[in-house]
């Protein structure tokens, strides 16, 4: 591993480490107490967005003063699951084990109940334009990554309570999300049980815990609920191999990692399921991909047309992605162009990486979830790869 990558991860680590795997989030506004304690204010959706979005656009970190705690996030501590297991491989020792076997033992803990399967939501509540979501209210997408995690875990230390919570997740997935059908019988499944929005990436991630599930118990049903929905996305691929982010009109914008997420998921259904039709789809959105969202000097453009917030997630996706579809060596000067611009511009010397650089300031603020969970769990790609 190059000396420059290894010594960023290191610190990285560390930090992590330091802190507990408690962190921030993005979107963590409505933890506040002070914001709590005003309930006229508390119950308005507009005040609610307007909260949030204060807090996730600001470069200064005001949370501190209005009380708003450090928390394990159930996603975050998935990837840094992931993370381990993927170092583990490298180089099994007793010290990742129990790291490893924490993470697992947390994050089940962590469980949301209720539901017909296990599942995992954020610990926040969380008002976005299209719904409201109370704390705990489980999600496809955090589902997906944790379930993910938990069959890694089960992989390496063959502990099958890891492996049994994460089938456990398929039932969430097929029976408490609800579906857009298109008409030709294919569908998108919803982001939680509280919506009907159709968001590619988050249907595709149902479609990856799906598709993993079935690899482990060949039970057909999963592949060919799987195969339904992952043909609804790909249905909606444009001709130029982009995606946009859904289906409503304010849900328009082609952006990089979502883009990641949807070529990493299909090929995940591919793999797992032996059904290799959709190599076309894969292969011209993965073209798009790599052509439209890095320039020249290594920077992650956020949108296909514009190239500020650099976000964290952005990089760390990219070297998910090459890793997942076996294409990091085929793009490896991209992809170390893209880890060099990203150490030398968006990680403190404390190890901790800055949540976005914009075009006249950056928010430095060290979110666990959002930017220190992401590069740990891909720069442990990066390493197991070389």
């Amino acid at each position: 591993m190059n000396r420059i990558f290894e010594d960023s991860f290191k610190k990285l680590q560390g930090y992590c480490e330091a802190e507990g795997y408690k962190g921030w989030d993005p979107y963590d506004g409505l933890t506040s107490k002070l914001f709590q304690h005003l309930p006229f204010i508390s119950k308005s959706r507009f005040c609610r967005l307007a909260w949030i979005q204060l807090f996730k656009r600001n470069p200064v970190n005001l949370r501190p003063l209005v009380f708003i705690p450090k928390q394990y996030n159930a996603k975050g501590l998935g990837l840094f699951l992931t993370g381990y297991c993927n170092l583990h491989k490298a180089e099994a020792n007793t010290e990742l084990s129990d790291k490893i076997h924490f993470l697992a033992n947390k994050i089940i803990e962590l469980q949301c109940k209720g539901y017909s399967g296990s599942c995992w939501g954020y610990y926040f509540d969380w008002q976005a334009r299209a719904f409201f979501q109370p704390a705990n209210t489980p999600t496809v997408v955090a589902t997906s990554f944790v379930a993910d995690a938990l069959f890694n875990a089960f992989e390496i230390t063959g502990e099958t309570k890891y492996r049994d919570t994460a089938l456990s997740a398929a039932n969430f997935v097929l029976k408490d999300l609800n579906r857009t059908y298109d008409g030709k019988g294919n569908f998108s499944f919803s982001y939680s049980p509280l919506d009907d929005t159709t968001v590619f990436n988050a249907s595709l991630l149902g479609t990856k815990l799906l598709s993993r599930s079935y690899y482990y118990t060949q039970e057909e049903t999963l592949k060919e609920v799987a195969l339904k929905s992952v043909q609804f996305s790909c249905d909606h691929q444009q001709e130029n191999g982009a995606w946009s982010y859904g289906t409503l009109p304010y849900h328009a914008w082609i952006d990089n990692f979502h883009t990641g997420f949807n070529l990493e998921c299909i090929h995940a259904y591919q793999q797992y399921t032996g059904d290799n039709s959709f190599t076309p789809n894969v292969d011209k959105g993965l073209k798009y991909y790599l052509d439209t969202f890095f320039t020249e000097e290594g920077i992650s453009k956020y949108y296909h047309n514009s190239l500020y917030p650099v976000d964290i997630h952005a990089p760390a996706q990219l070297i998910v992605t090459l890793a997942k579809l076996k294409q990091l060596e085929q793009h490896r000067i991209l992809a170390e162009k893209v880890l060099l611009w990203t150490i030398t511009h968006m990680q403190d010397e404390s190890g901790y990486f800055f949540y976005q650089k914009k075009r006249y300031f950056s928010s430095r603020i060290p979110y666990m979830r959002w930017a220190q969970a992401w590069m740990f769990y891909a720069l442990s790609y990066y390493k197991t790869y070389t």
